[in-house]
């Protein structure tokens, strides 16, 4: 029996290729009946007909070879380029803001600085005025010691 317009006509209800189209041997008659797309669709339903998987390339290989590309060529002497290249001035300016702005606000919920002493540091920083963690630390014991006297 010939089924070339059967599997051509279930491959249109189901929405696949033809060649992905496969029948139950023992239920060929079954098949040979069925003439229209919902007569194919409850035939699915009924595991007379099967789909059979997409087979496609697997990307494994492609996977392991662009984790080795990444992996090569990091070192300091492979860096071309400023450093502001990599990570831009901007970035690297806003980090900094935000430990030093963190830190003040620690200081402030701890009371260890008042309040106006904590916007005098505040300012200071958004001016540029602090270089470092260390700085800001140094900063606030001036402040300390001179609310002090």
């Amino acid at each position: 029996m010939n089924l070339k317009n059967k599997r051509k006509l279930a491959a249109r209800a189901l929405g696949v290729g033809a060649n992905r189209v496969k029948f139950d041997p023992n239920y060929l008659e079954d098949v040979e009946d069925a003439i229209t797309r919902a007569d194919m669709r409850s035939l699915l339903t009924a595991r007379t007909i099967l789909i059979k998987s997409i087979k496609g390339t697997s990307r494994g290989r492609a996977r392991i070879k662009h984790a080795k590309g990444k992996k090569r060529g990091k070192g300091k002497g492979s860096k071309e380029g400023k450093k502001s290249a990599r990570q831009g001035k901007k970035e690297l300016w806003v980090t900094k803001v935000r430990a030093y702005r963190r830190y003040l606000k620690v200081l402030k919920d701890r009371k260890e600085i008042s309040n106006k002493v904590f916007w005098s540091l505040y300012r200071r920083i958004k001016g540029g005025q602090v270089r470092s963690l260390a700085h800001l630390r140094m900063l606030v014991d001036e402040e300390k010691r001179r609310r002090q006297q």
